[in-house]
C-alpha cells in the first residue's frame, strides 16, 4: 500500500485525491497547505496539515505529490521538498526543464530518494507519444497541438500578475495548422502559426487594464509567441462562462518508411476535466517513483525513465495475460 500526500489544495490537489480513491494499492495520508488548515474541508475527509507539519511525516509518507504551479511554486518547492520525501511534480514550462531536472536531482541524490518531474498528459503522456512515434518514424516530423483547452499552468501565471483577481486561459489550434498535419504536408509551423491563446480575465478593483494586457502578452515562455487576445470580464461572467476545466490535444508525426511510403501517427486525449485527469496520471506515476526507491534508484526521473509496468499495480502476469 503507497501512503500518498498532497501539497497543495486547489484544482490539481483536489484532482489527485479523486484519483487515489479510484487505487486500491494508494491511501491518502493528509493534504499539506501554506493555508490555515482550518480554512479547507477535503473531498475525501482526509485531515488537512500546515506546511510546517511534514516534517513529522517524513516516516509517514512514500511519496508526496506536489500541485503548486510551474511558474513561481514548483522551481522552489520540488528541490527543497526531494532532500526529505519521494516527490512528484507536473512542473510544464518546457524550456525550463532542463534545469528544473538539474536541481531535483541534486536534491534528491545529496539524501537518497527518488522524484519525479513534469509529469501528467504534456508534459507527460504526450511525451511519451512523441517518442514512440519518432522512434518508430526517425524519417519523419512531429507537431504538438494543445486545446481548445483551459491551461491551468497558463491560467495560473496569469493570477500571479499584479491586479488580477482570477483568470482563464484557453489554448485553441490553428485548424488550418491541424489539418495540413494530417493531410500529411508536413509544413513548417511557427509557434504562433499552430496556437493561439485566448485570456479571460478578472481584475481586482483600481487595477489598470491596460497595464495587465501587456504584462500577459508579452510574458516569455507563455504569451509573446502567441497570437494572444484578453479579455475583462466580471467574476460573475467567469462563474457562469467559464467553470469548467477541459483541455486535450493531439500529437502527431509524419514520416516516411524507406520504401517511400507516407505514414501519418495520431495521439489524442480529450478531457471533461484537465485537473481530474492530470491528477490520475500523477497518482500512476507515484506508484513508478514507489517502485524505484524501493530498487534504491535515486535522483530525479522523468516519465521516461519508467516503464509502462512501473505505472501499473497489476503483476508482470497479469499485464501478460491481458493487456499484451
Amino acid at each position: 500500500m503507497m501512503k500518498l500526500a498532497i501539497f497543495g489544495y486547489g484544482n490539481l490537489g483536489r484532482g489527485v485525491e479523486a484519483a487515489i480513491s479510484q487505487n486500491k494499492d494508494a491511501e491518502l495520508v493528509g493534504v499539506f497547505t501554506r493555508r490555515d488548515p482550518a480554512s479547507i474541508k477535503t473531498a475525501s475527509g482526509c485531515p488537512v496539515y500546515r506546511e510546517s507539519d511534514l516534517a513529522a511525516f517524513k516516516e509517514k509518507i512514500d511519496v508526496l505529490i506536489l500541485c503548486g504551479g510551474s511558474a513561481t511554486d514548483l522551481p522552489e518547492q520540488t528541490p527543497r521538498f526531494a532532500k526529505e520525501f519521494c516527490v512528484v511534480d507536473s512542473f510544464d514550462t518546457h524550456a525550463k526543464i532542463p534545469e528544473h531536472f538539474a536541481a531535483v536531482d541534486a536534491s534528491a541524490k545529496a539524501t537518497s530518494h527518488t522524484a519525479l518531474i513534469s509529469g501528467g498528459w504534456d508534459p507527460g503522456l504526450f511525451s511519451l507519444a512523441r517518442l514512440y512515434a519518432q522512434s518508430v518514424l526517425p524519417d519523419g516530423k512531429d507537431y504538438t497541438f494543445w486545446g481548445k483547452g483551459v491551461s491551468q499552468g497558463h491560467s495560473d501565471a496569469i493570477r500571479r500578475i499584479e491586479g488580477v483577481l482570477d483568470a482563464r486561459q484557453y489554448t485553441i489550434p490553428v485548424e488550418e495548422a491541424l489539418e495540413a498535419v494530417r493531410s500529411g504536408k508536413c509544413p513548417e509551423l511557427s509557434t504562433r502559426e499552430k496556437h493561439r491563446r485566448e485570456c479571460f480575465v478578472v481584475l481586482k478593483e483600481g487595477a489598470d487594464p491596460a497595464k495587465v494586457e501587456q504584462a500577459i502578452v508579452n510574458m516569455p515562455a507563455y504569451f509573446a509567441d502567441y497570437d494572444t487576445t484578453v479579455h475583462f470580464i466580471s467574476l460573475e461572467e467567469l462563474k457562469r462562462d467559464h467553470a469548467g476545466l477541459p483541455h486535450g490535444g493531439f500529437v502527431l508525426r509524419n514520416g516516411k518508411t524507406a520504401g517511400g511510403e507516407k505514414h501519418t501517427i495520431e495521439f489524442r486525449l480529450s478531457l471533461d476535466s484537465n485537473p481530474a485527469f492530470t491528477g490520475s496520471v500523477l497518482v500512476a506515476l507515484a506508484r513508478g517513483v514507489y517502485k524505484h526507491f524501493a530498487k534504491g534508484d535515486y535522483g530525479c526521473k522523468t516519465i521516461f525513465d519508467l516503464s509502462p509496468a512501473d505505472l501499473s499495480p497489476l503483476s508482470p502476469e497479469e499485464l501478460r495475460a491481458h493487456y499484451l
